[in-house]
C-alpha cells in the first residue's frame, strides 16, 4: 500500500493526511473547498512545527512529509491509482452514503474504502457500494498526530483480509489498532457519549456546576480532561449527532440527548469551534472560562 486518498480537509482529515504523509505514503487530500485545503496545509505545517519543537521530527522530515501531500478539489483526480481511501467528512449519514456511492464509482476496483465515522453503521455505508467486502471503519482519535488509538470496525461483509491489512497499516502508522464490531457507537462512543450526556444532565439538573463536574472527573477519575471540556473539544453538534445514532440504533431512551445539549446546538454554541460551549474560548488563550449561561439554569 503506497498511495492513500483522504476525503475531507477538516480537523480529522488534515490529521489523517499528516500521519500518512509522515510515514512515507503518497497522500491525496481531497476537498471541494480550495480555501479549506489551504487552511488544512497550514494546520499540518503548524503541527509539524510543534513536533520539531518537541524533538520528535526534524525539519527535513517535515519537508519530506509535506512533499508527500497533494491537494485536489477534483475527486476523480485525487483517487487515481490509490490503494486506500479514508473518508473524513462531516458526521452525517446521508452525506457519507453519497460520498461512498461516488467513491465506489471512481476509486480503483481493488481499493479499500475506509470511513473515519465515529458512530454511523459501517454495514449501512458499505451497502451504498458494490464492494461491501472492501469497506471498513478506521476511526482515528483527535488530535490524530498525537493519539495512538485506531478503532477498526468490521461491517457485516468486511473481508478478514481487509481487516488484517488495516490492522497492519495502523501499526505501520505507529498506532494501536483495536478491532470491534458494527453496532451503534462501536466501543469508543458507546461508552464515552452516555458519560458526557450524563455530565450535561447533571449540570442541567443543578447537581453541580461546569467546573465542579470537570474537576471531579479529572481529579477523582484521573481523566486528563473533564467531560464538559471534552464535549466542547469534540463539538457539541457532533456529540448530539452520535447520541441520536445511539438512540435510534438501540431504541433505548437512556441514550436520549439532554435537552440542554439540544438547546445549545440549536443556539449555535458548539464548543471550541464556535468560540463558546460549556466554556468560552479566546484565540491565543488556554484559560477556561465557564460560560455565563449556566449561572441560572
Amino acid at each position: 500500500m503506497k498511495k492513500v486518498a483522504v476525503i475531507g480537509a477538516g480537523t480529522m482529515g488534515n490529521g489523517i493526511a499528516h500521519v500518512f504523509a509522515e510515514n512515507g505514503f503518497a497522500v491525496g487530500l481531497i476537498d471541494v473547498n480550495a480555501a479549506q485545503l489551504e487552511k488544512a496545509l497550514g494546520t499540518i505545517k503548524k503541527n509539524f512545527d510543534r513536533q520539531i519543537a518537541k524533538g520528535t521530527v526534524t525539519e527535513q522530515q517535515k519537508q519530506q512529509a509535506l512533499g508527500n501531500i497533494t491537494t485536489y478539489t477534483d475527486t476523480a483526480g485525487g483517487l487515481a491509482g490509490v490503494d486506500l481511501v479514508v473518508e473524513a467528512a462531516t458526521e452525517n449519514t446521508d452525506l457519507k452514503l453519497k460520498i461512498f456511492t461516488q467513491l465506489d464509482e471512481l476509486a480503483p476496483p481493488d481499493a479499500i474504502l475506509a470511513t473515519n465515522t465515529s458512530s454511523i453503521s459501517i454495514t449501512k455505508i458499505a451497502a451504498a457500494t458494490k464492494r461491501p467486502n472492501k469497506v471498513i471503519g478506521m476511526h482515528f482519535m483527535n488530535p490524530v498526530p498525537v493519539m495512538k488509538l485506531v478503532e477498526i470496525i468490521n461491517g457485516y461483509a468486511t473481508d478478514k483480509a481487509v481487516t488484517d491489512t488495516i490492522i497492519q497499516l495502523s501499526t505501520t502508522l505507529g498506532k494501536v489498532p483495536c478491532v470491534v464490531n458494527d453496532y451503534p457507537g462501536f466501543i469508543a462512543n458507546r461508552i464515552l457519549m452516555p458519560m458526557i450526556n450524563e455530565a450535561i444532565c447533571s449540570l442541567y439538573e443543578g447537581v453541580a456546576g461546569v467546573a465542579e463536574i470537570d474537576t471531579v472527573m479529572k481529579l477523582g477519575m484521573a481523566h486528563p480532561m473533564g467531560p464538559l471540556q471534552l464535549a466542547d473539544f469534540i463539538g457539541l453538534d457532533v456529540c448530539l449527532s452520535i447520541l441520536r445514532v445511539l438512540q435510534d440504533g438501540f431504541g433505548n431512551p437512556k441514550y436520549a440527548p439532554c435537552p440542554l445539549l439540544v438547546n445549545m446546538v440549536t443556539a449555535g454554541k458548539l464548543g471550541v469551534k464556535s468560540g463558546e460551549g460549556f466554556y468560552t474560548y479566546t484565540a491565543g488563550s488556554k484559560e477556561l472560562v465557564v460560560s455565563k449561561n449556566f449561572n441560572n439554569l
